[in-house]
């Protein structure tokens, strides 16, 4: 069962294998005076439809992004202060075969600054679908995931690969290989683990109200993408539950204004950013 969670946060979190999670994340404000603060809380069921381990899954995710910029921009920022996103997530865990499951999730998203109520340009969906393939009780345990992701926010009109794969190569040693996550984890005990890693993070969201330039252009779209190489720390206080921070810097980031066709508008962050990002989560592993 252990991916029946994975894709449910479809997008740049498409990793997750949480059933419960509170987040916040603390983006201190950088060289292009741009700040973000994050809260985060996840909620996911998965639901045995049979005997043969197939499973429906129902859930929902909520962010919260509070945004400030002490630099001087040529338009009013207003409409760039709060964003709202709400993932609905539904799917279906499938047993293939003898090693292998087939899993679908589709999931419709509201992702917006909610300034007049929730509008038309404020929905976007996101699918997903991959065999998946774990084998935990192996001598070197491992877990592989192969499939497709469509994300209507990357702005890419087609299904992408969704590549993802796991292994514990010695006891104390753990790596995964993927996107949008890569790490490498040393487990101390049972109890503490230190992570290095390198992973994606980002958002894109409607602007309900246009922001005019004063070259006449016109921004509906808000998106932000960063690479972010980071050390983390996990404190398990059982299997499934557990506390995590994670500090580390920008690699690579840009934070765009997009007109209705995702064209950039305006290029308002580009700078690197310290992150940090700390919370407790109820996990499937």
């Amino acid at each position: 069962m252990a991916f029946i969670v994975m894709l449910c946060s479809s997008g740049l979190r498409a990793q997750s294998t949480d059933i419960f999670r509170l987040e916040y994340l603390n983006i201190p404000e950088n060289d292009s005076g741009v700040k973000t603060q994050r809260y985060k809380a996840l909620l996911n069921f998965p639901i045995q439809l049979n005997d043969n381990k197939d499973y429906l899954v129902t859930g929902a995710e909520y962010n919260r992004f509070d945004m400030g910029y002490s630099a001087e921009l040529p338009f009013d920022k207003k409409e760039m202060i709060r964003f709202h996103v709400i993932d609905f997530n539904l799917g279906m865990v499938k047993k293939w075969n003898e090693n292998w499951n087939l899993v679908a999730i589709l999931t419709p998203r509201i992702a917006s600054n909610l300034l007049d109520g929730v509008l038309r340009d404020d929905f976007f969906m996101n699918a997903s679908a991959a065999f998946w393939k774990e084998k935990p009780k192996a001598d070197k345990p491992f877990r592989i995931v192969l499939g497709l992701t469509y994300n209507s926010t990357t702005g890419i009109p087609v299904p992408l690969p969704l590549v993802h794969y796991y292994r514990r190569f010695h006891p104390d040693w753990s790596f995964v290989m993927g996107v949008p996550k890569s790490n490498l984890k040393y487990h101390l005990n049972e109890k503490h683990s230190l992570e290095l890693a390198l992973f994606l993070d980002g958002y894109f969201l409607n602007l309900q109200n246009d922001i005019i330039l004063d070259n006449g252009l016109a921004a509906s779209r808000i998106s932000f993408n960063t690479l972010v190489g980071s050390l983390g720390y996990q404190y398990n206080l059982s299997k499934s539950m557990s506390f995590f921070a994670i500090a580390g810097s920008s690699v690579y980031q840009e934070g765009k204004l997009r007109d209705k066709d995702r064209g950039e508008v305006f290029l308002f962050n580009n700078d690197w950013n310290f992150y940090i990002r700390t919370g407790f989560k109820i996990g499937i592993f």
